[in-house]
């Protein structure tokens, strides 16, 4: 080949090279695959609202670049979740934002790993994410199903719960949650009465509700979350089942459920993974500017999206660069002082967030406060929940 039309070409492929890599960072990119449809729907529309306005509150931008956000259904199935990402990823994601089940996160994760694109859980909450499956491009900021358990455990025994019937959403993470605390419940001295497994986005719960009222249980331990939850508590209220035993599960109870259960939320008791009345700077700046926006108070889905997304953010604008690599290398190694729910620590030998632990109950709330508002009855240190890291 001729000398000269070589160095042309080869100009021409740096320059390629280099408009490519400029275009790469005109703006920074978040592809969130969450369920917006289904029994989880709400939850993934929450979601959506804290992470955006994570984005929103620090101007709009990282690195200088726009932060641009585009949004998938994962209709809570993995392989949809997998093809929704796929598509993100080949259209420029920066970052992958997602999702609800934990089934379909674990499938992302894969992906995430495959393609070295970073991953922000904030939700799911399956052991295996930062467990077996783990990878150096996902990180959790939320709840392990280990650390959900131990509150649960520890309520049931500082409440007085002697026999526990669990009410279990049929699915892989549902049943995984229910083996470790029905482990940890007997350690506590707690005995297991009964169990009952209906199927995900069941619409009928009178049978299992009447069964669980005629047992000897003084608790019922839900392991089910948002249309499922909601359904569970309209039905077995009706039959006065929160009078009559100590209701309690894992994110079975907050206002944006409360709103939708309405009376017969009162008294139940719920995890959270996080309350607007946390007290501290930051939290009440995220509420006033959720509230400002949205016309309401921000939910504990909102709130662990909008702190793990600008926990991950202002870390990508410390580092100074453009290079993924130094993004979660930053991360694993960070603590997050200015975090909405005090202060959070990243584990580095399994990307997973080390923080306090919330649990509550529904009760009457006051105007401004919502009609069905969480009161904080416990509050855990992340030394009771948290074995040493490895």
């Amino acid at each position: 080949m001729h000398s000269g039309i070589r160095h042309v070409l080869l100009a021409s492929a740096a320059l390629a090279m280099f408009c490519n890599a400029a275009a790469a960072e005109e703006e920074f990119k978040v592809g969130g695959v969450v369920a917006l449809s289904g029994p989880y729907g709400v939850i993934g529309e929450a979601m959506r609202k804290g992470a955006e306005l994570a984005a929103e509150m620090r101007g709009g931008k990282v690195l200088g670049a726009p932060i641009v956000f585009e949004w998938e259904d994962s209709e809570t199935k993995p392989q949809v979740a997998v093809q929704k990402a796929t598509r993100l990823i080949a259209d420029g994601a920066d970052l992958l934002f997602g999702e609800v089940s934990s089934g379909a996160t674990i499938a992302m994760m894969k992906l995430a790993e495959r393609r070295k694109v970073p991953l922000l859980v904030t939700i799911s909450a399956s052991d295996e994410i930062t467990g077996k499956d783990k990878n150096p491009y996902t990180f959790r900021t939320s709840n392990p199903v280990d650390m959900e358990n131990r509150m649960m455990a520890e309520f049931a025994a500082k409440d007085g719960v002697k026999r526990v019937y669990g009410v279990v959403a049929d699915y892989a993470v549902g049943r995984e949650m229910w083996e470790s605390l029905k482990a940890k419940l007997k350690a506590k001295g707690v005995t297991i009465a009964g169990e009952d497994f209906p199927a995900l986005g069941n619409k009928d719960y009178s049978l299992i509700a009447d069964k669980v009222a005629k047992s000897d249980a003084d608790g019922v331990a839900m392991i089910m979350t948002g249309s499922d939850a909601i359904t569970f508590l309209k039905q077995s209220g009706q039959i006065g089942l929160k009078d009559k035993k100590t209701v309690f599960g894992t994110m079975v109870m907050d206002e944006l459920m409360g709103k939708a259960v309405g009376e017969q939320s009162y008294g139940v008791n719920s995890t959270l993974r996080y309350h607007f009345s946390h007290d501290n700077p930051a939290n009440e700046k995220f509420v006033a500017a959720f509230k400002a926006k949205y016309g309401e108070l921000p939910n504990q889905f909102a709130g662990e999206a909008f702190d793990g997304m600008s926990w991950f953010l202002n870390v990508v604008d410390e580092t100074g660069r453009w290079d993924k690599e130094a993004w979660l290398e930053a991360f694993r190694n960070s603590t997050y002082a200015e975090s909405v729910e005090g202060t959070k620590r990243m584990r580095p030998c399994d990307n997973q967030a080390e923080q306090v632990g919330l649990f509550g109950k529904a009760v009457k709330g006051s105007d401004p406060l919502p009609p069905v508002t969480m009161e904080v009855t416990y509050t855990f240190e992340p030394s009771a929940l948290f074995d040493a890291c490895e």
